[in-house]
């Protein structure tokens, strides 16, 4: 596909308009310098429709629009439980950890392990966290970005994916998080619209020009088998997608580790003017999730009809950019450019906060405020550019990107929802625990996947998720913690939410009821 001259000149606007507004909105007020604070955190000040919507820019990107679409076109829509299982998830964190985490005045995740535990947790799962996202998240969108880029324009995957990266580093650079942040509303909109016009278009285009409604009932008539949300054991692809685990089972432990206790994702509530800021804007993000399969998903499946003999299913996304018209495409292409523009910005600004907070400045005394702007500037240079040499020997011999994302952070994830939720609500809990948890969750998810090859990874999350808090509670019994290792206060937080969620929690709850009756 090549783009028109309108397409280029659309796509130009936009990467110009975007530098121009995340520079605007950092801009030092007052003449004052830009503090730790200001630079990870936008000086707690975000409101909630920025918070909803950084919520979901960080979230969509390549590796869910590519990707996942990409598993629509191999599975079919039972994907989309990632999805509307997430807008579920995003209700509970907004009501039982985002009071406990503001009252407390949290910034990263591995500060509230030292609070809740002490430092050993704390710089384990800081290195952790700091590996994953360069070499497992800041690769996938870097490496899917530059597919779609290559598969739409024609232009080198390398290429593209230098880009990308480079441009995502430069536009934040400078403001950090509210950078991100403010500028998130606009990446937001342009995604919802330009995903809409490529699910209108496919359907279209299934239908011969007899429109959407006829087009989808077309879809469902020639490929029925995917639209089954809970897939049974004699489905191929019943390993990705087991059943009922994707309701009760494992994908629980998933949904929970990335909402609730992921930096990149819980950093922009932290940053909240308050607490009920931060839970409109999380309600805001579920709302959007609920959405988004018809966005990313469905192409996918449309694909099957329209492309059926793609090389690889992660060709399916940047394929159906081929029917846009001229104008529209060039839309389109500058709202995937803003997806992954808008989660690789998120992830370098979460890895500069982790390293630069966690690490760094836990090194001897704590250091001036000017010198950890710098230190998080530089580490974000760094983070793009190891993920940028890293991306093709990671992530070019995989079929479904988005699968491999869920697999191989699932040896970890189990542990990671064990010692927050024991931190969280288990007074008892201690760091002996918390780090047998987390030690043998990954040892326990290796040993399964060789003893037990077959068994579905999301069935595996769960099983070592039971095993991992076995070992921490036992640990925690057998070692107590010493006076004043919890200094998380639990005492006086309150879980009362207004009756504005309360009910948009319902409408959440009725609308998943409502799909997964009829798709079941």
């Amino acid at each position: 596909m090549q783009l028109a001259t309108l397409d280029l000149v659309i796509i130009v606007i936009y990467a110009i308009g975007l530098f121009a507004l995340a520079q605007w909105v950092s801009r030092e007020r007052g003449g004052r310098e830009k503090d730790s604070a200001e630079y990870f955190l936008a000086s707690k000040t975000l409101p909630w429709w920025a918070i909803g919507a950084s919520l979901i820019a960080a979230n969509i990107s390549a590796e869910q629009i590519v990707g996942m679409s990409g598993s629509g076109y191999a599975i079919g829509l039972a994907i989309a439980s990632y999805e509307w299982m997430a807008a579920l998830t995003l209700i509970i964190v907004g009501k039982w950890f985002l009071p406990i985490f503001l009252k407390n005045e949290i910034y990263t995740m591995p500060q509230f392990l030292e609070q809740r535990y002490g430092t050993r947790i704390r710089t384990l799962m800081a290195i952790f966290w700091l590996g994953l996202y360069i070499f497992v998240n800041l690769t996938s969108i870097l490496w899917l970005g530059s597919i779609a880029m290559a598969k739409v324009t024609g232009a080198d995957q390398s290429m593209a994916l230098v880009g990308l990266g480079l441009f995502a580093l430069v536009y934040q650079l400078r403001g950090g998080l509210r950078a991100v942040a403010m500028t998130d509303i606009v990446q937001v909109s342009l995604l919802v619209l330009g995903g809409l016009l490529v699910s209108w278009l496919t359907l279209n285009e299934i239908s011969g020009g007899t429109g959407v409604v006829a087009g989808f009932s077309t879809l469902l008539e020639r490929v029925p088998g995917h639209f089954e949300m809970i897939l049974d054991s004699a489905h191929p692809y019943y390993k990705d997608l087991p059943g009922l685990s994707v309701l009760i089972g494992g994908m629980w432990i998933a949904n929970l580790s990335y909402w609730g206790f992921n930096q990149y994702i819980i950093q922009r509530a932290l940053a909240a003017k308050s607490l009920r800021e931060a839970q409109k804007g999380v309600m805001f993000a579920a709302y959007l999730k609920l959405l988004m399969p018809v966005i990313i998903v469905l192409p996918g499946i449309a694909a099957v009809i329209l492309a059926p003999d793609l090389a690889k299913p992660d060709e399916a996304y940047p394929t159906m950019m081929r029917l846009l018209p001229t104008g529209i495409a060039g839309l389109v292409f500058a709202a995937l450019i803003a997806a992954i523009i808008a989660s690789t910005a998120s992830k370098i600004n979460s890895i500069a906060t982790i390293f630069t907070l966690d690490i760094y400045n836990k090194l001897g005394e704590p250091k001036p405020e000017k010198q950890l702007v710098l230190v998080g500037r530089i580490t974000a240079v760094a983070s793009i550019l190891l993920a940028i040499v890293t991306a093709r020997p990671l992530l070019g011999s995989f079929d479904q990107a988005f699968q491999y994302i869920q697999e191989y952070t699932g040896f970890f994830t189990p542990g990671i929802v064990v010692i927050f939720m024991l931190g969280l609500f288990w007074k008892r809990a201690t760091e002996a625990g918390a780090l047998a948890a987390t030690i043998g969750s990954f040892v326990l998810s290796i040993a399964l996947k060789a003893l037990w090859p077959s068994l579905p990874f999301m069935n595996r999350m769960a099983l070592v998720f039971v095993l991992a808090l076995a070992l921490a509670v036992v640990f925690s019994i057998k070692q107590p913690a010493t006076a004043g290792s919890n200094r998380v206060n639990t005492a006086d937080v309150t879980y009362g939410t207004s009756a504005s969620f309360n009910m948009c929690s319902f409408g959440v709850i009725a609308i998943l009821t409502a799909l997964y009756t009829i798709w079941w």
